[in-house]
């Protein structure tokens, strides 16, 4: 695996072994919520161990972590074709927490590198993957949906 954002033709983060997260904030999310996290990031056992099964968190591995902003992670395309970015956190509250998470996980994996995109900025990210593994995670749970009921409305 290796990562890299380029801004304006200049490359902005690099890292090789490791982790690329796309950080989406939404309306609600709080400071905990983002050091909440950037602990599970930290944690989470999704490099492979001798045995070659994901057992080996990102500190363990000693490998790097890239995290860039991604507020198109909460588009809403449940209507049309056009997504919608109401569920996105405003800039100003994404930015902070952003760097917050940001922060922790520098915390939390020193001295590793931890690289990061810039935030508002027109990226290319460029990532060769190992795997495939994509995992999402969320601190809060989303409401149970019964099926059927995505179209139902309450009076």
């Amino acid at each position: 695996m290796r990562c890299s954002v380029t801004v304006d033709d200049k490359i902005t983060g690099s890292i090789g072994k490791g982790m690329l997260i796309l950080l989406g904030v939404k309306i609600g999310d709080t400071e905990d919520d983002a050091l909440a996290l950037a602990d599970r990031c930290a944690a989470l056992r999704i490099f492979d161990d001798e045995n070659g099964r994901m057992n080996i968190s990102i500190r363990e591995s000693a490998g790097e972590t890239m995290v860039v902003s991604q507020f198109t992670l909460y588009a809403d395309t449940r209507k049309g074709n056009r997504p919608g970015y109401s569920e996105a956190a405003p800039p100003e509250l994404a930015e902070n927490l952003y760097e917050k998470f940001v922060e922790r996980m520098r915390t939390n994996l020193a001295p590793q590198k931890i690289a990061t995109g810039t935030f508002r900025a027109m990226m290319e990210v460029e990532l060769v993957n190992d795997g495939p593994v994509t995992i999402m995670l969320e601190n809060k749970p989303k409401p149970a949906i019964e099926p059927g009921s995505e179209n139902r409305t309450i009076d």
